[in-house]
């Protein structure tokens, strides 16, 4: 599987190289997979940009699974809401206040952790998944509900 970039100024040139040069992943199954954001369906003004560039990756997403489906090659990103991580530790971490407010946006009630998106990608990556191309897969526990 190959991971594309969350970037979308890259998106052609991991399109050359998925189309042409993909790995195998599961039995032999090539996949792609674009790091999108939970943040990209809803209004967040203060943080415009960011979220332009990840609704530019759900698109991505659709138009390479679709161009890359002939060819037996499933494209699918993974929208993870807020998950505890190191990008999230300036912030997050250590601020508890932070840390509930956080928690409060999930359905779940806690924040993700990185096993949490993880466990989403292999299931898209391994046999399971083979069947699921072209979608934006929402790993934010709820959040927005």
């Amino acid at each position: 599987m190959r991971r594309v970039g969350e970037n979308p100024r890259r998106l052609p040139q991991h399109a050359r190289h998925g189309s042409e040069g993909r790995r195998l992943l599961g039995e032999g199954r090539p996949g792609e997979r674009a790091g999108s954001s939970g943040v990209s369906r809803v209004a967040k003004p203060d943080i415009i940009a960011y979220a332009a560039t990840k609704g530019a990756l759900d698109v991505f997403t659709l138009s390479l699974a679709k161009e890359l489906g002939p060819r037996g090659i499933t494209v699918n990103s993974v929208a993870p809401g807020i998950v505890d991580t190191d990008l999230n530790a300036g912030w997050l971490r250590g601020n508890e206040q932070a840390a509930q407010a956080a928690a409060s946006v999930s359905a779940l009630g806690r924040i993700g952790r990185p096993d949490d998106i993880a466990a989403v990608v292999a299931f898209l990556a391994g046999e399971d998944g083979r069947w699921v191309s072209g979608r934006v897969v929402d790993a934010t526990g709820g959040s927005g509900l």
